[in-house]
């Protein structure tokens, strides 16, 4: 008692649960402001480096990862994965990013024998006639890779790549940068 009045203490409540609730209030409040420290510092981490990189997620079967991170502006050579925005066409709208092996530079010799693709005289792999989804492609045409474009291809023979006219050798201003695997 403080000048007649009554004052509550831990020890006075109803409850004897009272010292039990704050501490489980304490963790939980400690656990939800370390959980909100740790998102924040992430955010900021990738916020930090988003202007020099970027994250890409395969959807398709045309390569063997499924998470790729690109190095934006990282010159690309031959044998580089790169990614790119896509001019749009067949099924894909404009701008989605693909992922292709570099399979030719300016300069390289992109020949055709009996439906194969070769640059160079390296065997890159036959065109089809039309997409999974059933689209007519065209086979792109043979000659020597003009400066700035690239030929770009995977194994895979269902990618949609520079053997087809669609996507014809990708120009410098639609790469995004070399694109490293994660897994």
């Amino acid at each position: 008692m403080i000048d007649g009045r009554q004052t509550m203490t831990p020890a006075h409540t109803d409850s004897n649960l009272w010292p039990a609730r704050s501490r489980r209030y304490c963790a939980i409040r400690l656990a939800v402001v370390a959980a909100a420290g740790t998102l924040a510092l992430a955010g900021f981490a990738c916020w930090a480096i988003n202007p020099w990189f970027d994250y890409s997620i395969n959807l398709t079967h045309s390569l063997p990862g499924t998470l790729y991170i690109t190095h934006i502006g990282e010159p690309v050579k031959r044998g580089d994965l790169v990614a790119f925005r896509w001019q749009g066409g067949a099924t894909y709208p404009r701008g989605v990013i693909f992922i292709k092996r570099v399979a030719g530079v300016a300069g390289d010799i992109v020949t055709i024998r009996n439906g194969v693709y070769f640059v160079n005289e390296t065997p890159i792999g036959r065109a089809k006639s039309v997409t999974l989804a059933g689209v007519p492609l065209t086979p792109a045409s043979p000659g020597v890779i003009p400066n700035g474009r690239y030929f770009v291809a995977t194994p895979n023979p269902n990618s949609l790549d520079s053997r087809y006219a669609l996507t014809g050798n990708i120009p410098q201003p639609a790469i995004i940068g070399r694109t490293y695997e994660i897994f």
